[in-house]
């Protein structure tokens, strides 16, 4: 049998609240290489978008005073909220995000568990982490 048949769709999908979703949508792409798998509108506004970059997902929508907005706030906020992005190249997608407008919060550096990343922020202060280690859930953590 494969060992990847067993493999399962991700779980966890990071969340984010956008004052300007359809302009966050396409600085996203720009900057990190995300595309749009799907998005849905009403009233002019995007109520919920789904991002794809390789086989992971966030969502994307319109921030607004409702249930859920109480809850997680507006981006920009302080709460410890940031996503990490396992990528192949981070010296190559650190320049393409500085390119684009991504304020850095810590240039690129080799971490002492072999990883090489940088952090940034977005235009509306959502805090984003690249970086090239990469946890497997299917693997396990002692594996050589």
């Amino acid at each position: 049998m494969n060992q990847f048949a067993s493999l399962e769709a991700p779980r966890i999908y990071p969340t984010f609240r956008y004052r300007d979703a359809a302009r966050m949508i396409a600085w996203l792409e720009k900057a990190f290489g995300f595309r749009v798998h799907a998005q849905h509108e009403h009233d002019g506004r995007i109520v919920h978008a789904e991002l794809a970059l390789g086989s992971s997902m966030i969502m994307v929508g319109e921030a607004a005073a409702d249930a859920y907005g109480d809850l997680v706030g507006t981006a920009g906020q302080a709460g410890g909220k940031s996503t990490y992005v396992a990528v192949d190249d981070t010296d190559l997608l650190f320049a393409r995000a500085k390119n684009a407008g991504a304020k850095t919060l810590q240039s690129l550096r080799d971490t002492e568990y072999g990883s090489r990343d940088f952090i940034c922020a977005d235009p509306e202060g959502n805090i984003w982490c690249f970086g090239t280690y990469w946890p497997k859930a299917h693997e396990s953590p002692t594996a050589e």
